[in-house]
């Protein structure tokens, strides 16, 4: 953000050309974004309306990273994400059955747990993980929005009562999170990359963090090895926009790989 330091008569403008901000549009049928528009190269000048000169060029609107990324480096992204995913949810057959029956022989309710979430320009997909509390936490979160230990539209309970005793295990470890690999083989979601949010958490972002809309997201990145729920809001939105400007394959490589210590651990699951 520019600062005045010419006094109190001076003032600036922030012009951006090609550039046209206009009111949230009502949102489409599946989405509850704008959609995602084209990449495409834009640049900002800062104005002195005094003299009408020109006092810096902003060039941060050009698109990088994963948004600017090859078609060849994309697929080979994607191709990834099917290989691993594919074989992943067939060597963890056996995992998830002993986490289906735990489930089933020690509370009431179905295996897994579905519910909406956000994905790639705001369209709206059936996320699935295994069950970790009871069937009734979605009408008790009202109750305890008071112990609500998160800034910013999200609700974390580091000791939420709605958790069951198998539940604590499987959040701990993050096994209820691996039902999305079949997300990743549908491509709603990719193994590397933002977390997607619930629609009345996306409906509280700013213009900011409606960046992370811009990219597939996935199942682990930069803030899931890097403090996980201990991280405050304002942080993981950092964090994952620091992942989509500065994405490279080498990137998903070296977060795939550290996930593995963080999930063991269990640093900040809960």
């Amino acid at each position: 953000m520019a600062s005045d330091v010419r006094g109190a008569e001076a003032s600036i403008d922030l012009r951006v050309d090609d550039v046209r901000l206009s009111p949230n549009p009502q949102p489409a049928e599946e989405q509850i974004a704008p959609p995602v528009p084209e990449a495409e190269e834009h640049h900002a000048t800062v104005i002195d309306l005094r003299t009408a000169e020109p006092i810096v060029e902003i060039d941060r609107l050009t698109p990088h990273g994963l948004t600017a990324a090859s078609t060849a480096s994309l697929a080979i992204k994607r191709g990834i994400d099917i290989l691993v995913a594919a074989v992943a949810l067939v060597l963890l057959v056996p995992l998830f059955l002993m986490v289906a029956i735990a489930i089933k022989a020690t509370s009431r309710g179905p295996v897994f747990f579905a519910q909406p979430r956000v994905g790639k320009g705001g369209e709206l997909f059936g996320f699935v993980k295994f069950r970790s509390m009871r069937t009734t936490a979605v009408y008790e979160k009202p109750e305890l929005k008071e112990l609500n230990e998160k800034d910013g539209p999200i609700f974390k309970i580091r000791n939420d009562p709605r958790i069951t005793k198998v539940g604590k295990v499987i959040r701990k470890l993050s096994i209820d999170e691996l039902p999305q690999l079949a997300h990743v083989l549908s491509g709603k979601m990719a193994l590397v990359g933002p977390r997607p949010h619930l629609p009345e958490e996306v409906a509280a972002y700013d213009a900011r963090a409606h960046r992370r809309l811009t990219v597939r997201p996935g199942i682990t990145c930069i803030w899931q090895v890097s403090g996980r729920a201990d991280l405050d809001f304002d942080t993981w939105i950092d964090l994952d926009l620091e992942y989509i400007d500065n994405w490279s394959l080498g990137l998903d490589a070296a977060l795939l790989v550290k996930t593995v210590p963080a999930v063991l651990t269990g640093k900040g699951a809960y």
